[in-house]
């Protein structure tokens, strides 16, 4: 049977089953004729002309829905063959089958990118040698609690800007274009107030699936209000690297240290006492700009890779879609 999701955000989603399933009521089921082949229906409504047609019928819904009439209203375009219809199935599949054979080696190859700088990561921070000391993140870094700003001091006019912990991503910003304060509080909340290259953590849903959520304010970001949940961490130049700093919060470590003290049952939330005391290693400051230097061209190397098994990923995805296309338009 083939299936296509008929109603909300994966609308037009299509499934094949060579087995009689059950479904809901958010799931079409086309059972095709005997002289059709259920194969190519399903191919030919993953093809872009389909989905077009998907979208089309269904855009001028609040809730994006394909209901009956609408359903009568999609076209598919189909040999008088079977034969013909089988001959087409036959080359997709192959093609297909390589594809998915591509995909998985580019996504196998994007996981080992990512695992090389995480199993270094955890290593440079494990691994320590002499001179090394442990100290409570209060001892070398200042930190900073965020202020309840009342929700109606919110908008989304141009104004100041809030740092809040949806900006806060794994190990990135997330920059956001609402939730303005007044140009009046800069001036006003100056104590909660952030420069650029400052580390913000997130208090409230520190953990997510990717890690902690840790990030160094950007740029565009410099001067912004501080809000709730949210803390800034500068390191004490003269103790620690903020750049180290950043590395070792980004550890294996750090997300053990954190998951130790919330209930990851619930929403976690880290307490300002708990951050304060975590324990940071300190090696002498010439080994720490060593390492922070190993980490950067790690990173970088990483990102290039990331960037080539992306760009190969999107190449097997286009590849897809112009297989479809001229499968439909009588090329193959």
């Amino acid at each position: 049977a083939v299936l296509m999701v008929c109603i909300g955000a994966t609308i037009g989603k299509c499934g094949f089953s060579e087995r009689n399933i059950v479904t809901n009521q958010q799931i079409n089921t086309i059972i095709p004729s005997a002289k059709v082949s259920n194969k190519f229906i399903y191919y030919q409504m993953l093809a872009d002309r389909f989905q077009r047609q998907v979208i089309l019928n269904s855009a001028q819904a609040t809730l994006p829905i394909i209901n009956k009439s609408k359903w009568g209203e999609l076209t598919v375009a189909v040999p008088d063959s079977l034969p013909e219809q089988q001959r087409i199935v036959g080359i997709l599949d192959k093609a297909f089958a390589g594809l998915a054979v591509a995909v998985a080696n580019a996504e196998k190859n994007l996981q080992n990118a990512h695992a090389l700088f995480e199993s270094h990561l955890q290593a440079v921070f494990t691994q320590r040698g002499e001179g090394w000391e442990e100290k409570p993140l209060e001892a070398v870094a200042s930190i900073l609690n965020g202020y309840a700003f009342k929700s109606t001091d919110f908008s989304a006019k141009e104004g100041t800007k809030c740092i809040k912990i949806t900006n806060v991503g794994v190990r990135e910003f997330v920059p956001t274009s609402d939730g303005y304060l007044p140009e009046s509080f800069a001036a006003e909340y100056e104590k909660v107030s952030v420069k650029e290259g400052n580390i913000v953590l997130a208090l409230t849903r520190t953990i997510i699936a990717g890690g902690l959520k840790v990030a160094v304010v950007p740029e565009e970001y410099d001067g912004a209000l501080l809000n709730q949940r949210v803390a800034s961490i500068i390191a004490n130049d003269k103790d620690l690297n903020g750049a180290f700093l950043f590395g070792y919060l980004s550890t294996q470590t750090v997300v053990d240290y954190v998951k130790e003290r919330v209930n990851t049952l619930m929403q976690p939330n880290l307490s300002i006492t708990d951050l304060r005391s975590m324990p940071i290693p300190a090696p002498p400051r010439r080994e720490q700009n060593k390492i922070t230097g190993q980490l950067d061209e790690l990173r970088e190397a990483t990102q290039r890779l990331t960037s080539i098994y992306e760009k190969k990923l999107a190449a097997l995805a286009e590849l897809k879609k112009s297989l479809l296309h001229q499968a439909f338009r009588g090329e193959l």
